[in-house]
């Protein structure tokens, strides 16, 4: 019973924060907008991978395998923000 309250916990996690992107999309940051947006979508990835895709079970060699593609797309993301923001 607690596996199903933790499930819910991270599904209505979920949906607050989509609520959350969408409201962030009507307040005007600038170039941020799609940064809030993508960290937000990045968390809700995190919440999937780690709860509903039982990435929390495997083992330590596993995780990195996960992670490391998401450092090397961070890392394509934030050079491409910086060199959107310097033009």
């Amino acid at each position: 019973m607690a596996a199903y309250k933790t499930y819910i916990f991270v599904w209505v996690s979920l949906l607050v924060l989509t609520v959350v992107t969408v409201l962030v999309s009507y307040v005007n940051l600038g170039l941020w907008n799609a940064g809030a947006a993508l960290t937000i979508a990045s968390v809700k990835a995190g919440l999937v991978a780690y709860y509903f895709m039982h990435l929390r079970h495997e083992t330590k060699l596993v995780v990195a395998f996960a992670i490391f593609p998401l450092l090397v797309l961070a890392l394509i993301l934030f050079g491409t923000l910086i060199d959107v923001y310097t033009r």
